[in-house]
This record gives C-alpha cells, structure tokens and sequence, in this order.
C-alpha cells in the first residue's frame, strides 16, 4: 500500500451547530476526540484541515497538526485536496483517507478497514457501510443508502447512492461518510463538474459514480454518531462521558 495521510476537513460554518469543531465533549473539542481516533486507526500521519485559526489552534494545544485553507471551499474534498498539495507537493503520499470532523464515535479500526478495497487496483475510492438495523432509517432522507454488487464478503461494489426510501428485501446500507481515495483519484475527482445525479441528491460521491470511477464499500458493525444538532452533540457527550 503507497504512502497514507488522513485528513480530516474542519470548518466553523456549520447552520445547525454553530462552532461545531469546538463543541465540548468530556472536556475536549470534538474535533480532537475526532483526530485521537484518526491517530488510533495507525494508517499514517492524521491533519486537520481548516479555515479556523480558532480550530488550528485547538488542535496544535492538543499535540496534533493542523493546516489552514482557504474558506471558499464547497466541499471537506475540496478542501483536504488543498491540504495534500500543501503537505506533500513531492506527491510522495499515495493514499488520502477523508475522515469527517463530526464522527467523535469513530472506530479507528472502521477508518483501518476502509483501505482494503485499495489493493485491488480496479478501486479508485472506497468507503464504509453498515446494514439498516432500524426500520426507520429506510425512509428517513437525511440517512443515504449506497446499494450495490458484492464482489467479496463484506465488500460491495458501489451501483448508487441516495436519500430515497429504500424498499425490497435488503439487505439495505447506510452510508459512512468516510472516503480513502488513491491520490489520482481524489485529484481527477475535484476537478470534475459536479454531475446532474449530484445535484439531483445533493450527494458529491455520484460525480465520481457519473464519470465511470469504481467506489467499493466495506461492510462495518454499525454506524458512527455524527453530530450536525444539538441533540447528537448531548448523545456524544453521553456516549463519551461528558
């Protein structure tokens, strides 16, 4: 497996949960519980990328390693895309796994996980899924299912992805956010145009499906807490101990 860095995209813009980076949970920022985890997973060096000096500083109090970008991003891609060419323009690094600043339930052993598909060299990008427990996430648009082929236990090869509600016998998949790229990929990937099915589900991982780039998935135990609300940071904060 080439070179890996994890970069974690971090912005202060949030609608729902304003200043959410630096949300305390158990006494720390989320974002720091988010970096510990990423350092956890042992894959390779783990970097904040941020538009805030606030959120940079947090993290370099807390021993991690934080770079600044810019704030016009549109996307967490955009943005570490812009990171990687600051930290690596030798492009000594092969493999860029986004982690989501929001995930301070992360297993580091699901962010370990998601490099697998990459050795086989078909796969441009890979990303995690766990089977739909509660029937009420089939309906529920803010939960985006992936569904597609398996190609090896526990690993599918992604067909689509969406927030419509998901019928038929299942199996059904809800999406992790979580993405490990080959460097070419990631690089061809943010110089896209966004795609008509993109825009359609507001889901940025169908441009990389419209344009013929290979996502597979690997099948985990269950879902990360993300926390975009007030209500999923007082659950983090139970979870966590604080």
């Amino acid at each position: 497996m080439p070179d890996t860095i994890i970069l974690i995209p971090a912005r202060m813009a949030s609608s729902r949960l304003p200043g959410k980076p630096l949300a305390d949970i158990a006494g720390l920022p989320m974002i720091v519980h988010v970096l510990r985890r990423a350092q956890a997973a042992k894959i390779g060096e783990a970097v904040v990328a941020t538009d805030s000096e606030a959120v940079a500083a947090a993290v370099e109090k807390s021993g991690g390693r934080a770079i600044m970008t810019r704030a016009d991003h549109v996307s967490g891609s955009d943005r570490i895309y812009e990171a990687l060419e600051a930290l690596d323009p030798e492009h000594r690094i092969g493999v860029v796994v986004n982690v989501q600043g929001d995930l301070p339930t992360l297993d580091p052993a699901d962010i370990r996980a998601a490099l697998g598909p990459l050795s086989d060299l078909a796969v441009d990008i890979a990303t995690l899924a766990a089977v739909i427990a509660d029937p009420a996430e089939r309906s529920n648009p803010n939960v985006v299912k992936v569904s597609g082929n398996a190609v090896a236990p526990g690993r599918l090869r992604a067909v689509t992805f969406t927030r419509a509600n998901a019928t038929g016998a299942g199996p059904h998949y809800h999406h992790i956010g979580l993405y490990a790229y080959r460097r070419a990929a990631l690089e061809r990937f943010v110089k896209l145009p966004p795609s008509a099915n993109e825009r359609r589900e507001k889901l940025e991982q169908l441009r990389a499906l419209d344009a013929g780039m290979r996502i597979d998935v690997v099948v985990v135990d269950s879902v990360p807490l993300g926390v975009d609300t007030p209500e999923e940071l007082k659950k983090a904060r139970k979870l966590l101990g604080g």
